[in-house]
C-alpha cells in the first residue's frame, strides 16, 4: 500500500534524567498537537469570516500557546507519572496508566479549583482513558 509522508522532524531534549525526558517529550509531542489543532479551527474561522486582521492573527497566537502549554503540560504530567509509577512498582503494565492517569486526572481537577466529588470522577476519567489507550495499544 503505498505510503506518503510530509516528513519527520525530530527532537531530543536531554535533561539528564528518564524521568525528565519522558515528561518534556510527552509535553512537546502533546503541545505541538494542541497548536496545531488550535490553529486549524481559527484558519477555518477566519476564511469562513472572509477577512483576517492583526487583531484576530494575535487572538489567534495567544490562544494556540494557551491551548499547548495546557494540553502539553497534562501530557507532561501523565508521562511523568506513569513513569514514577512504573518506576515504584518496579513492573511496566496498564495498571501504570491506570495510576497514572487516575492522579493526573486528580491532579488537574484540584488545580482547576475543583472540589469533592468532582476530583473523583476526574480522577476516574483520566484512570479510565489511560487504561483505554494504553490496551488499545497493546491490541494493535
Amino acid at each position: 500500500m503505498p505510503r506518503s509522508s510530509l516528513g519527520k522532524v525530530e527532537l531530543i531534549v536531554d535533561t539528564g534524567h528518564p524521568l525528565l525526558n519522558r515528561t518534556v517529550d510527552g509535553f512537546l509531542k502533546i503541545g505541538t498537537v494542541a497548536v496545531v489543532r488550535s490553529a486549524a479551527e481559527d484558519v477555518y474561522a477566519m476564511a469562513q469570516k472572509g477577512s483576517v486582521s492583526s487583531n484576530s492573527v494575535e487572538h489567534s497566537l495567544k490562544k494556540m500557546c494557551k491551548e499547548g502549554a495546557y494540553w502539553g503540560a497534562i501530557a507532561g504530567t501523565y508521562v511523568g507519572m506513569e513513569y514514577g509509577v512504573a518506576k515504584i512498582r518496579g513492573t511496566y503494565d496498564y495498571k501504570n496508566a491506570m495510576i497514572g492517569g487516575a492522579l493526573t486526572g486528580a491532579l488537574v481537577s484540584v488545580v482547576s479549583k475543583s472540589k469533592g466529588d468532582k476530583i473523583v470522577v476526574d480522577a476516574i476519567t483520566g484512570g479510565a482513558i489511560a487504561t483505554a489507550v494504553e490496551l488499545i495499544n497493546y491490541l494493535t
